[in-house]
């Protein structure tokens, strides 16, 4: 390896996995989310990786990620559909990127935005996350707005959309009231003569258990990269799902030590007996979870290894126990787990968080390698 770590990222494995949701939701469009640098895997490769799949739309969160997109090459239908204040959205207009309005102010900010191109717009409901788009008395003014902009040829409504708080976990009686709430909006727009063409609700989790929350159109995330939305859904091997991101790295020290010693800071870690230590370049500056030391473990030599101490901004210690290893040998952080080595998820539930969070904050010095057959975007 010529960088201290890198991020293997298989494309095919993600095409895969784009087949997989589509067999769960046959009848609606697919959105194949690309936001956050693809949860960290690289917008625009997985972006033409998902053009190549069939996917009709991409979806981002700001319209400066729709833009990278468009500056690597695809053409094809992009929502964006986060606006913060002062964003200026003319360019990703004009770009033909579809933008989002979840109330009278941000749809004033998309027709006051400058642009050449009439804005083509998805309306944002709020169903009952409490985190984007509007109810009530202010949903009613937004459709207004919208339908009035519409008919004097300023935009064009294309959706109207909202989003699951509660999908993964599939039980939870959340999930029908926000059905509801969706259905009642879509209602009340189309008593205002509005009928867009796309009705969106569903995420990765939606789209694999609840299919009558299909609708049109179906937006796909963190299952998409081989992640499972959550533990009440399914292993990502239950699913069907193949994780896309390796992270490898290389043992850039190997020394035996005896028992007592303490290791990294605080010495929160003492060996128990003579054990070998393995270091790994890599920490929090590269987007290791420091929640995680003395808990994850890692792959090396055909066996899982523990953390041991804390997690350094730059480093790792391994405790290898007797494993014959030597400076060079590879160490896997996190992959597919066809050979035993430890998952994603796995690292999330030692630092008790979500796996969402292990694969879309690497960065630092880690470099992506793309396998599978790399296909620009169109």
């Amino acid at each position: 390896m010529t960088a201290p770590a890198e991020a293997v990222v298989d494309l095919d494995a993600y095409r895969g996995n784009l087949a997989v949701l589509r067999t769960a939701a046959p009848d609606a469009l697919q959105m194949a989310v690309v936001k956050a640098d693809a949860y960290g895997h690289g917008a625009v490769e997985i972006a033409g990786a998902a053009r190549e799949a069939g996917a009709e739309w991409l979806g981002v969160a700001t319209v400066e990620e729709a833009l990278v997109l468009r500056r690597g090459g695809d053409t094809g239908p992009v929502l964006a559909w986060l606006s913060p204040a002062g964003a200026d959205l003319a360019p990703a207009i004009d770009a033909r990127v579809d933008v989002a309005a979840g109330s009278v102010s941000q749809l004033d900010a998309v027709l006051e935005a400058g642009a050449t191109e009439r804005p083509r717009v998805h309306l944002k409901v709020d169903t009952g996350m409490a985190r984007g788009g509007v109810r009530g008395e202010e949903l009613t003014a937004l459709f207004e707005a919208a339908r009035d902009a519409q008919r004097s040829g300023r935009l064009e409504i294309v959706g109207i959309f909202s989003h699951l708080a509660c999908a993964d976990e599939p039980a939870s009686p959340v999930n029908g009231a926000q059905e509801h709430a969706f259905a009642a909006a879509v209602a009340e727009l189309a008593s205002l003569g509005v009928e867009p063409q796309l009705r969106h609700l569903a995420n990765s989790a939606a789209t694999l258990t609840r299919p009558s929350t299909h609708h049109d159109l179906v937006r796909v995330g963190i299952a998409s990269y081989g992640l499972s939305p959550g533990p009440a859904i399914g292993a990502p091997a239950d699913l069907g799902l193949t994780p896309v991101m390796t992270l490898r790295t290389a043992l850039s020290l190997v020394r035996r030590v005896p028992p007592g010693t303490g290791v990294s800071y605080g010495h929160t870690f003492v060996t128990k007996r003579e054990t070998t230590l393995g270091l790994v370049p890599l920490g929090y500056g590269d987007g290791i979870l420091r929640a995680a030391s003395s808990k994850a473990a890692a792959w090396v030599g055909g066996h899982r290894v523990r953390i041991a101490g804390r997690v350094c901004m730059d480093q790792i210690v391994l405790d290898l126990g007797d494993l014959e290893a030597q400076r060079g040998d590879e160490v896997v952080l996190f992959g597919p787990g066809d050979r035993g080595e430890p998952l994603a998820e796995d690292w999330a539930v030692a630092a008790g968080t979500i796996g969402y969070e292990v694969v879309t904050r690497l960065g630092g010095r880690i470099v992506r390698r793309y396998a599978g057959s790399p296909r620009p975007a169109h």
